[in-house]
């Protein structure tokens, strides 16, 4: 059992049950073990070759170019809708949360099934886009607008939560003082969120790399077109299982290279 302690500036530091310890171990292992199984299953010797083949060369580069313009995407959109989300006064603001945060739970490929039903050449938006030329189920902004649709949650969450924890106590002051509401949104909450946003914005690009069932679902799998590395790692896993360990460790370090620099911008900017 741990106990509260006293730093030597005398603020007590109040210590965790012992029995956290254990379910704390589990978990952890739980997430790492399968990591490391990937480890042992790779074939070294040519993990070079595997992971530089004009296959995965060219589904790695279609997936840091969609992520990256889906990561825009829910930038753009995303800021917006957390600043209602969170500084708005309307009905419905509840209603709107629950509709906004529905592709953290729904399924990926319902989310492209929709997708499909929606931006399909026979879909709701899609027939009209159709008449004028513009088809775009199974290709490239269909990729984006998948990715785009699964990401767009996470970063509005992150941004929110930020703009609640920062409350309104500044955005007053600047108001007071004549500030436009546009002025006090650029020199004031946006510098205060700024983390949270960065926070978002890579958990975004994270979700929407890795994005497999809406992808394939709305998109498919045209080589060059579509498949992004998810897919090349769940086609590959069909006829050269070696080939796919490899793709998703690239996968995993590209995730974890992210996470990283998001991180050090966080500390950097705190």
């Amino acid at each position: 059992m741990t106990r509260a302690t006293a730093d030597p500036d005398g603020q007590v530091r109040i210590g965790l049950p012992g029995w956290t310890c254990l379910p704390a171990a589990i978990g952890a292992a739980f997430l790492i073990l399968p990591l490391v199984a990937v480890l042992l299953e790779i074939d070294w010797g040519n993990f070079l070759s595997l992971v530089t083949s004009e296959s995965a060369r060219t589904a790695l580069a279609l997936s840091l170019k969609t992520a990256t313009a889906s990561t825009v995407a829910c930038i753009v959109v995303g800021v917006p809708m957390a600043l209602v989300l969170a500084r708005g006064r309307f009905r419905g603001r509840s209603a709107l949360r629950s509709l906004v945060l529905l592709p953290l739970v729904m399924p990926p490929v319902v989310g492209g099934i929709a997708l499909l039903y929606t931006f399909g050449r026979n879909g709701l938006l899609g027939e009209h886009l159709d008449a004028f030329g513009i088809r775009i189920a199974f290709s490239t902004t269909a990729v984006v607008l998948a990715q785009t649709f699964v990401s767009l949650p996470f970063l509005v969450v992150s941004l929110e939560g930020a703009l609640r924890v920062a409350g309104r106590r500044y955005e007053e002051v600047a108001a007071t003082l004549g500030a436009r509401p546009t002025t006090v949104l650029r020199r004031v909450t946006l510098p205060l969120v700024l983390p949270g946003l960065a926070s978002g914005a890579v958990l975004a690009f994270a979700r929407a790399l890795g994005e497999f069932g809406a992808t394939i679902t709305f998109a498919g799998s045209l080589q060059g077109v579509t498949r992004t590395l998810p897919l090349e790692i769940y086609l590959q896993r069909e006829t050269d299982p070696q080939a796919a360990v490899a793709l998703s460790l690239l996968l995993i370090v590209v995730a974890a290279v992210v996470v990283l620099l998001t991180h050090r911008g966080r500390a950097a900017v705190l």
